[in-house]
């Protein structure tokens, strides 16, 4: 039995039927997709398999077993290589990506295969795309295992175990990798100690592997020694022959004298390896008008706030699959939202913050997108929120109070209450930025759109027009902005008459009672048009630009993995 478990621990080749042959014409792309695997043994080939084959279904695709005994063209593994570039072939692609199922590049067998790979490609190219440990998808599946056997993390201890080092540059290496990835589960579980152990490949030098593996065994059983619970998840891709006869089985046998909290499982299986494969050839991949989706993102409120907005959208709702995801860069609608469209069958998603400026909520909505590493700044205690799981590839913009054009819609709104341009000083009154950078870049954007209005003929003849924000959220700079507001109409209302503009997406918020707090009245001292800016067709038009000029940048950062997910 030891034996057996040895040869569990050292990843012995075992052989396995090459993938069946992909069905001519499954799907009308050039680029067909190789997912080179590590052989596991029956089960856990079984695993992969099943992943494959969900895969193969929306995608040109071919799957290559690889293994330790990997060493060259021609020799061991060489033949599922040949066999599944043939079938690639055969089934139309002109050009292959080649998919590690691997958690890191580092990998030991995968370092082995990956400089001979284009050897296999018979006068044409293959690309390697991104190993599975750079996208936040597979820090999801970590994340996942630890909460499943979490309670209370601020006592507990998490030991993180990988495998297979074979010199300690490559521990140092995986290690890194793990390290990535245990810092992802630290921003929603911050544990009270977290540990990762690196056990030897069988490549490895005889001595050098005791040592390391015995360096490993000792750090779990002085954490598992410590007060509280120590949870301890492997992480790797490891054997599985049968049940009992896998890696996972082996640890779970060293492990069972000791006090520690383990369930045994490991990377997989897990629904987020079919979204990593999808995402990953969807960046690969030119997408159609049917697989192409929208959702729009506004701040939301009551219904005839909401319903303004819609109708804006609606003239684009012929043309693109549309779905609304109202709020703050909040998770679970924007799940819902991306969720929707997915299940349409749409691959790509032009993700639009329908906000004033173009950086607003842009670092929540990245993050929860996997398009950036960093989680987003919050005001409050506890976790970022969890970043959205999808198979889609995403590309974002914002920022309508940035488009020139606005001045269009001021410009209707002053016409609609103007009476004698001559008298009248415009006051164009926007929310504004707690950040006094932010807040500095908004009047700059409003002062913009005043030089364009100074060129109509109407507005040319205006006393004034001049920007003001209320930084209505902020206490404090909320109090110096209405106060500076109320100076500027005093001073207009020497000269004549004031009118307010709403320099916001629908209605006059909280500006009448704001001023009416400094002693202002409407009618008395001013004279307000509070519609803000819809419905108009220039914000459909806005909408639209920025759809089509993100189609036309993701078909152009092909093949590179552009929007696809980063590393956490």
């Amino acid at each position: 039995m030891q034996a057996i478990l040895g040869i569990i621990v050292c990843f012995i080749s075992f052989s396995f039927a090459a993938p069946r042959a992909i069905a001519e014409g499954s799907v009308a792309s050039k680029t067909g997709f190789l997912l080179v695997a590590p052989d596991r043994g029956f089960l856990g080939n079984q695993e992969i398999e099943a992943f494959y084959e969900a895969f193969q279904r929306d995608y040109t695709a071919a799957l290559a077993w690889v293994g330790r005994g990997y060493n060259r063209v021609g020799g061991d593994y060489s033949d599922y290589l040949t066999r599944a570039v043939a079938d690639l072939k055969r089934a139309g692609a002109t050009e292959i990506v080649a998919v590690p199922l691997f958690l890191s590049s580092d990998d030991p067998i995968l370092k082995k295969v990956a400089p001979h790979l284009p050897a296999y490609a018979a006068g044409g190219t293959i690309r390697w795309a991104p190993s599975m440990g750079e996208s936040h998808l597979t820090a999801q599946i970590l994340l996942d295992r630890v909460e499943a056997l979490s309670r209370e993390p601020d006592q507990e201890r998490l030991v993180v175990l990988g495998i297979g080092a074979v010199d300690e540059a490559g521990e140092a290496a995986l290690r890194a990798d793990l390290q990535s990835l245990t810092e992802y589960v630290s921003r929603y579980r911050p544990f009270k100690e977290t540990q990762i152990g690196i056990y030897y490949d069988r490549e490895a030098e005889a001595e050098l592997r005791e040592k390391k593996s015995r360096e490993v065994d000792e750090m779990i059983v002085k954490t598992a020694a410590k007060k509280g619970r120590t949870l301890v998840v492997p992480f790797f891709i490891g054997p599985k022959f049968d049940s009992h006869m896998s890696l996972t089985r082996w640890l779970a046998d060293k492990l069972k004298e000791l006090d520690v909290v383990y369930d045994g499982q490991e990377i997989l299986p897990h629904p987020n390896l079919l979204l990593w494969l999808k995402q990953t050839a969807n960046a690969h991949l030119p997408a159609s008008p049917e697989e192409t989706g929208v959702v729009i993102m506004p701040h939301g409120a009551t219904l005839p706030w909401n319903d303004a907005v819609e109708a804006v959208i609606a003239p684009l709702k012929s043309r693109y699959r549309i779905e609304m995801a109202y709020g703050m860069a909040d998770p679970v609608t924007l799940q819902r939202a991306v969720s929707r469209l997915e299940e349409k069958g749409v691959r790509r998603i032009v993700f639009v913050r329908m906000y004033s400026l173009s950086d607003q909520m842009k670092g929540a909505t990245d993050y929860l997108l996997g398009l950036s590493a960093a989680p987003p700044e919050h005001d409050h205690e506890g976790p970022p929120p969890p970043q959205i799981r999808s198979g889609a590839v995403f590309s974002t913009f914002g920022g309508y109070e940035e488009d020139p054009a606005l001045a269009e819609i001021l410009h209707d709104r002053i016409t609609e209450i103007s009476r004698k341009s001559s008298e009248e000083t415009v006051i164009l009154v926007a929310h504004g930025a707690g950040d006094d950078a932010v807040d500095a870049r908004w009047l700059s954007a409003m002062g913009r759109q005043i030089e364009r209005l100074r060129k109509d003929p109407h507005c040319a003849e205006l006393k004034a027009i001049l920007p003001a924000t209320i930084r209505e959220d902020w206490p404090e700079k909320r109090k110096e902005a209405v106060a500076k507001l109320k100076e500027m109409i005093e001073a207009g209302k020497r000269n004549g008459r004031v009118v307010l503009i709403s320099h916001r997406l629908r209605g006059a918020g909280p500006y009448k009672s704001l001023l009416a707090e400094v002693g202002l009245k409407e009618g008395e001292d001013y004279e307000i048009n509070g519609k803000g800016f819809t419905p108009h067709p220039v914000l459909t038009r806005w909408l639209e630009a920025g759809i089509e000029r993100e189609i036309a940048a993701m078909d152009g950062k092909r093949p590179v993995e552009a929007a696809a997910s980063r590393r956490r």
